[in-house]
């Protein structure tokens, strides 16, 4: 169900009470099932509702010139698009990477949930800024760390992402991303993302074979990344067990 998740990621970042969670556990909503590169939501759309990522991983993106810029990844439990509510004009695609599925929930009911309880108002304007959080760090990420720098900053960012809502087991979790979208994330070649990955492999910090990532050394990971989690503006322990409900 897709409350579980999108319960777990609003009380990472404030507290959610009964009543509120409630509410959430009975939303309407459709589920869908995406394939690899199957869109969710296309550029110039106008939905009259949010998705909720159940499970996998979804990219923002666009087709810039000649090249596809991914601008962000949303993992179980986000709502990229909660912007739409005053923002109807989509200007970006959202892309499964990967198999993944998300539910659909009506603007409508979400704009009731806000109209009947200020709590919303402040989870969905706080989960706002703090999308705006991580894309300002991307663009910092782009601009001021070499190739090493940037991918290692990605993958901790993952891990974090994915800690704070359950799905971080022993320092390792699921990541369907091929090495094209790790160099659309990252600004960088295919060849020079493969030769990155190898540079962190031989440092002894990660291990990826099919999917399987493991943090071998985070805390060397994140200092090769000068990764500081605060923008993330957690405000709970992450849970270090998987959830299995996803």
């Amino acid at each position: 169900m897709p409350h579980r998740k999108l319960i777990a990621r609003l009380q990472a970042v404030m507290s959610l009470a009964e009543p509120e969670q409630a509410k959430l556990a009975h939303m309407p909503h459709t589920v869908t099932s995406l394939a690899h590169g199957e869109y969710a939501v296309r550029q110039g759309d106008r939905p009259g509702r949010c998705l909720v990522v159940i499970s996998g991983f979804l990219s923002r993106q666009r087709v810039i010139g000649d090249r596809n810029q991914i601008s962000s990844f949303y993992v179980a439990g986000d709502m990229p698009d909660v912007h739409t509510l005053q923002l109807p004009l989509v200007d970006h695609d959202l892309c499964s990477v990967g198999g993944s599925k998300i539910a659909f929930v009506p603007h409508s009911y979400l704009r009731e949930l806000m109209k009947d309880s200020p709590a919303f108002i402040q989870a969905f304007w706080r989960e706002t800024l703090i999308h705006a959080a991580i894309y300002r760090e991307w663009v910092e990420n782009l601009g001021s760390r070499q190739a090493l720098g940037r991918v290692a900053h990605l993958l901790c960012e993952f891990a974090t992402r994915l800690q704070l809502v359950g799905l971080l087991d022993n320092d390792c979790f699921r990541l369907p991303l091929t090495q094209q979208n790790v160099a659309d994330a990252c600004g960088l070649s295919i060849v020079h993302v493969n030769r990155t990955l190898q540079e962190l492999r031989k440092g002894g910090m990660i291990e990826w074979q099919h999917q399987h990532f493991q943090l071998l050394n985070r805390e060397k990971l994140e200092d090769v990344a000068d990764f500081d989690p605060g923008y993330l503006h957690a405000l709970v322990t992450p849970p270090s067990a998987i959830d299995k409900d996803s």
